[in-house]
């Protein structure tokens, strides 16, 4: 379970997180909501540790994550997987090396049998060809780039797969490709997963419950049916920007 508590975060004189109330189940697909700059990315770097806030908790399987020491932090790590908003492959390498990063406990990343064994099932998982492996980053489309990122993340079998604009800068076909295999990875792995995304009509697809951040905190957390439903003004404006469909109008 994740859970952040009043979390506030300011950037000098710019305040991202005011107050954030946020939480997600054991199991549970969440969609993070809002506007490119409102903080989301932010929140997603809060929970793997990367920032700490300036006041408020940040509870994940019990532990106050902001209170790690170096090495108990380094271990909790190896519980989530991070999925970057643009891939973050490295150019130098070969996919199969870019994933085998993802490896995360020591003995097995060194063991050459079980690396090219997990990096081809990893490779499966996001659908892509066994013979990608061999490709170097620039090489592939910017779909595959993405899946290859993903399949990197999951190579370590963590708990948490946290996904950062997963599908920005993709077309529509791509981005419905992104959208199923985040689906389809939940139900397979087991794995509890947060979507940081501006696209409402992926969200929609993929999460079990939806929250949006708005000025600093969360308005609305719901399913999908609950948003659509509310008449909470911000909610109603950033799902009409987003639906040319009258259903979802208000």
């Amino acid at each position: 379970m994740i859970e952040l508590r009043d979390v506030r975060k300011r950037f000098g004189k710019q305040v991202v997180l005011d107050g954030v109330n946020f939480t997600v189940q054991d199991g549970e697909t969440v969609a993070l909501l809002g506007p490119s700059g409102t903080g989301k990315s932010v929140l997603l770097k809060h929970i793997i540790g990367l920032i700490k806030p300036d006041s408020g908790t940040i509870i994940v399987d019990g532990k106050d994550v902001s209170h790690l020491k170096r090495k108990e932090l380094a271990e909790f790590r190896q519980t989530i997987g991070y999925v970057f908003q643009n891939g973050a492959l490295f150019d130098s390498m070969d996919v199969l090396e870019n994933v085998r990063l993802g490896i995360v406990d020591e003995d097995k990343y060194e063991d050459m049998d079980y690396v090219r064994g997990r990096v081809a099932e990893c490779i499966r998982l996001v659908n892509l060809p066994a013979d990608v492996v061999e490709k170097y980053p620039a090489q592939l489309s910017g779909g595959m780039r993405k899946r290859v990122g993903i399949a990197r993340a999951i190579a370590g079998s963590p708990k948490y797969l946290l996904y950062d604009e997963p599908t920005s800068g993709l077309d529509p076909v791509n981005a419905d490709i992104i959208d199923s295999l985040v689906q389809r990875l939940a139900q397979e792995l087991h794995v509890t997963s947060v979507m940081v995304t501006h696209d409402v009509r992926g969200a929609f697809r993929v999460a079990d419950r939806l929250a949006l951040l708005s000025d600093g905190k969360i308005v609305m957390q719901g399913t999908p049916k609950e948003f659509l439903a509310s008449d909470n003004p911000k909610v109603r404006e950033f799902l009409e920007r987003d639906f040319d469909n009258p259903q979802f109008a208000a």
